[in-house]
């Protein structure tokens, strides 16, 4: 229906009304401003289907002789799933118009390569939730530790041999809920079962602080994610706990492009001189990211707009 239609359902079921009482139906079109036919047009549907005919009908033909046949359309999209080939390459293998054949990948869902997995050619089924806490992801980043004065990042890599020894790594963990995209990270110095299970247990909770409850966690196949401690924790805690397919990790995507994130805008933002700068940065980041950062995936808005919190530390 367009903005200026003269009869919306309301204004079609008066119309009815007003010709079941026995007025004539040209009368009623002109008191309505419609013309004799439309008002025809509806009395007939009414007659035929009741109420439900006086919905607005899908415009979409019955038949359309000129669409592409199916055949051309599987070549297509075998050639758009087994070479990842642009409308254009494919347009002149089948030799059709380049226009016609992004329309026949926009039909099958396959005109954006970002939404393919690139070894497969499969569309990604992203994981969608409904609530705060149905599915939390986490993962761990790997981060080498800056020596005092600075590392290879402020003086560039062909000093660092010279004036420095290694320092080791340190491990981010963070978990991120895929609904409001609220994340907790801590810097640990390993990534065994120890550091895992006691990072999932004061994540766990400082959701609970922020009132979401955590119902299901999703992670790789990183050997403290496998170890009976972890399990156990899991089952205490009453949450369940599920792992990504062997190298596979965008299953884990949310969390994986928060770790992008955190290493542009936090670890990567500006040149520190110790490490103990980058650490103490790291809860200031973490405030902005969840209260104050515009989230594209959220409409513009901030994870924290998603959640009910009333009661959380930073308020």
């Amino acid at each position: 229906m367009h903005a200026n239609a003269r009869l919306t359902v309301h204004g079609r079921k008066e119309l009815i009304e007003r010709i079941c009482c026995g007025r004539p139906v040209a009368h009623v079109a002109a008191e309505m401003g419609i013309s004799r036919a439309t008002a025809y047009k509806w009395w007939g549907r009414w007659r035929a289907e009741g109420d439900a005919g006086l919905w607005d009908r899908s415009s979409r033909p019955h038949r359309c002789p000129q669409r592409t046949p199916r055949s051309v359309e599987r070549r297509i999209e075998r050639l758009r799933r087994a070479h990842k080939l642009g409308p254009a390459r494919i347009a002149g293998i089948v030799e059709m118009q380049p226009s016609t054949v992004h329309r026949v990948l926009v039909r099958q869902g396959l005109n954006q390569l970002r939404r393919m997995d690139p070894p497969t050619g499969r569309v990604i089924r992203r994981i969608e939730t409904s609530r705060p806490g149905e599915l939390v992801h986490i993962d761990v980043k790997k981060l080498g530790r800056i020596p005092d004065g600075g590392g290879w990042w402020a003086h560039g890599r062909t000093t660092r041999s010279r004036q420095h020894s290694p320092v080791g790594y340190d491990y981010v963990h963070s978990a991120v809920d895929a609904y409001s995209r609220i994340a907790y990270s801590e810097i640990l110095n390993a990534e065994d079962r120890v550091c895992c299970t006691g990072f999932l247990e004061r994540a766990h909770g400082w959701f609970a602080l922020h009132r979401v409850v955590i119902e299901r966690i999703l992670t790789d196949n990183g050997n403290g994610y496998r170890s009976n401690a972890w399990r156990d924790l899991c089952a205490e805690l009453g949450v369940t706990h599920t792992r990504t397919r062997p190298y596979r990790p965008q299953t884990n995507g949310k969390v994986e492009r928060f770790n992008r994130t955190l290493n542009a805008e936090w670890a990567r933002v500006r040149v520190y001189r110790r490490n103990s700068d980058r650490d103490r940065a790291l809860d200031r980041w973490l405030h902005r990211y969840n209260y104050h950062r515009c989230h594209t995936a959220l409409g513009g808005n901030t994870p924290m707009s998603r959640v009910d919190n009333d009661s959380g530390p930073y308020t």
